[in-house]
């Protein structure tokens, strides 16, 4: 099945990760556009990341969340992408074309391993975008960046999040105990993990449907400004 797909994906070779690739490549799904951020993007990630319950639920993002600290953030991440250590996505919904939230993965090539982070603005919290988001992601991990293993982690008292990699196909790997500190509280975190054999086994792709994104709505077994 997986073979049929990579087949299918072949003419298109700039989505691959090689010097002349200068920016991601967008992935569609049913309902979302995933593509690089522009700087136009920074009111709408300062508008949404500044709510004080995105900053609770993530490591990374501050409150208050200001439009400067937005501009930089998105500044960044273009040579992040070249040096092939990161690679974040804008939400889009297809049918308003609305900013609604980023998801990213960090990559370590010398393990071929990926970690998935995400984050959804409170208005869109519970309506599936995450794992719409994330199956694409995974598929662009697996299919085209050759990772063998894709990692997540949340805030144990997060249980959403939990349950969006739950979805994703992930596996549980373990609870570490107060392994990381927001603001003055340590937070116990839950981890997760799938494996490309595992993604493969379970994974219905599609072909590509056009040469200017990468379709990537799939069936499977589950960033930070």
């Amino acid at each position: 099945m997986l073979k049929d797909y990579l087949r299918k994906c072949r003419p298109f070779k700039y989505l691959l990760p090689d010097k002349e690739v200068r920016q991601p490549p967008p992935l569609k799904t049913d309902r979302l556009i995933l593509r690089p951020f522009t700087p136009s993007d920074a009111k709408d990630i300062q508008r949404l990341a500044g709510d004080e319950a995105i900053a609770d639920t993530t490591l990374n993002i501050p409150h208050p969340y200001d439009i400067e600290r937005a501009k930089e953030w998105i500044d960044a991440l273009q040579p992040q992408f070249e040096n092939g250590k990161r690679t974040v996505f804008a939400m889009i919904d297809c049918e308003t074309d609305n900013f609604i939230g980023a998801i990213e993965l960090r990559i370590d090539q010398r393990y071929q391993r990926g970690e998935l982070g995400y984050w959804i603005g409170k208005p869109f919290w519970n309506s599936g975008f995450c794992t719409e988001a994330g199956q694409a992601v995974l598929a662009y991990g697996f299919a085209r960046l050759n990772l063998n293993r894709i990692y997540a982690n949340h805030f144990s008292r997060n249980q959403a999040s939990g349950r969006v990699m739950q979805k994703l196909g992930m596996l549980q790997e373990g609870h570490a105990r107060q392994h990381i500190k927001k603001g003055d509280q340590f937070e116990d975190i839950e981890i997760y993990g799938i494996l490309k054999k595992e993604w493969e086994a379970a994974s219905v792709p599609l072909p590509l449907n056009s040469s200017d994104s990468y379709s990537c709505t799939l069936s499977a077994n589950r960033a930070t400004p």
